[in-house]
């Protein structure tokens, strides 16, 4: 983040200031919104939620060196050598400050949006164009209401290109962030059954992604999965010029599969307006294709030549927990993809997992959550899937993969077996893991299996055949 003074936060944020301390030449370095990491010189925002209230914590947060802080009420006392800032709410603060902030540099921003991918998308299209130019990208989990305006309070001058991640769970949530934002370009991967939950329909779901559409720059870009049934509907009614992608034929960018290893990457044949070239790209399963097509097309956008775009894309590395190939002895791979999950992802791992070399492969899987009523059903499908696919064995862990494992079975999945909890999964992992294994383990973010990945990794012994 690049210096802002106290006068330019109480432009940006329309606040008002509290206390002895009045110079508004003040400097601060940097947002945090976590008392407990703090860094000097930060600007310190206190937010509320549920189950807590930032306020508390504005004390610890200026003596462990903010300069300052936001507050949504008055205090009791105030430091003279510390500002407070009062805002009428703390997070839509936040908002206003990354959206002033960001008007500050004349830099083209790439949105990227939808139910299943849009992680891997942002880190293929980061690496293509990382080729170039110097990109700032959205970490971690940072795509929500407050990471997404953290993230732009990240920017400097030496950034060219910034590419933001947006996720939401209800209606208003991508009108929200892409009002910050505003991209140039801005990027649907597909429509499916996250947050079903909360918006009751995968017609609802599509509603609320479209809400990116009208943020977009006139002059700018929209890329959509060409073979999503939903997103096909837009074809000829999006206020930007629209670019499909996928398998599909007549679609503006299509890619096949034509080999891999099944180990450590796929082998594809990309067909853009500017290239026709066989591409390697270093990670499994015939999904891959589609953030492949979309970097390709947001790559050629920025003017990128079919080499600079093939170059970065034989650099892509996926985001910890997301679909990440590790390796042990024994000839056993373990398939991490454990940081979320939704129905349409776990049949993307299932794929992945079917694909690989090994002699035995087994699927770890957790709760998919959020799925309200559609829950047992989608469960079920995926436990079919198991089937469909041969995977020789399944470790159910969670309450909801009950459905799982009884999909499974009636598919007849050779080995299943359902653990209330990770611990029970444990004592199983040590007896199913064989030699000449691949294991996946996948769940939603809640259900925290990478805790069972590492338990692999460290103390699960081969069983003998």
């Amino acid at each position: 983040m690049e210096e802002i003074t106290l006068g330019q936060l109480l432009q940006a944020v329309n606040g008002t200031l509290l206390g002895p301390f009045q110079n508004p030449s003040a400097i601060m370095q940097k947002v945090d919104t976590d008392s407990r990491n703090m860094h000097p010189g930060s600007l310190f925002i206190p937010l509320v939620g549920d189950r807590f209230d930032g306020h508390a914590y504005i004390n610890a947060a200026l003596e462990s060196g903010a300069v300052g802080c936001l507050t949504a009420r008055e205090r009791e006392s105030y430091r003279e050598d510390k500002f407070y800032v009062k805002v009428a709410n703390t997070q839509r603060a936040l908002r206003d400050l990354a959206a002033w902030y960001k008007a500050r540099f004349d830099i083209p921003f790439v949105a990227v949006t939808g139910s299943v991918g849009k992680t891997t998308a942002k880190d293929m299209i980061a690496a293509v164009l990382g080729t170039r130019f110097r990109v700032l990208k959205t970490e971690g989990n940072f795509n929500n209401n407050i990471g997404l305006p953290l993230t732009i309070l990240r920017l400097d001058r030496t950034v060219q290109v910034c590419v933001l991640e947006m996720g939401m769970d209800r209606p208003g949530e991508i009108d929200y962030l892409a009002d910050i934002v505003r991209p140039d370009v801005g990027v649907i991967t597909n429509i499916g059954d996250a947050h079903i939950e909360r918006l009751g329909s995968r017609e609802n779901i599509f509603k609320a992604k479209c809400e990116l559409l009208p943020h977009i720059q006139k002059n700018g870009l929209l890329v959509l999965n060409g073979d999503d049934p939903l997103l096909a509907t837009l074809r000829g009614s999006t206020p930007v010029k629209t670019v499909f992608c996928g398998q599909g034929e007549g679609l503006d960018y299509r890619a096949q599969t034509v080999g891999g290893d099944g180990e450590s990457h796929i082998l594809c044949r990309l067909t853009t307006p500017n290239m026709d070239r066989q591409v390697r790209i270093p990670a499994l399963g015939e999904h891959m294709i589609y953030p492949a097509l979309i970097a390709s097309a947001v790559g050629e956008f920025f003017g990128l030549t079919a080499d600079e775009i093939q170059q970065g894309l034989t650099r892509f590395v996926p985001t910890r927990m997301r679909m990440n190939i590790l390796r042990r002895d024994g000839q056993i791979t373990i398939l991490d993809d454990t940081y979320n999950a939704n129905p349409q992802s776990m049949r993307a791992a299932i794929s992945v997992l079917a694909d690989s070399h090994s002699a035995w492969k087994v699927a770890v899987l957790g709760d998919m959550l959020e799925l309200g009523p559609f829950a047992p059903a989608l469960h079920t499908e995926v436990g079919e899937c198991l089937g469909r696919e041969k995977i020789d064995c399944l470790i159910a862990v969670g309450e909801m993969s009950a459905y799982i494992a009884q999909g499974a079975r009636d598919s007849g999945v050779p080995q299943v077996h359902h653990c209330p909890d990770k611990e029970a999964a444990k004592t199983l992992l040590e007896q199913v893991v064989r030699p000449d294994s691949t294991i996946l383990v996948k769940a939603s973010r809640g259900m925290q299996l990478e805790e069972l990945t590492a338990f692999l990794m460290e103390h699960t012994i081969p069983a003998k055949n």
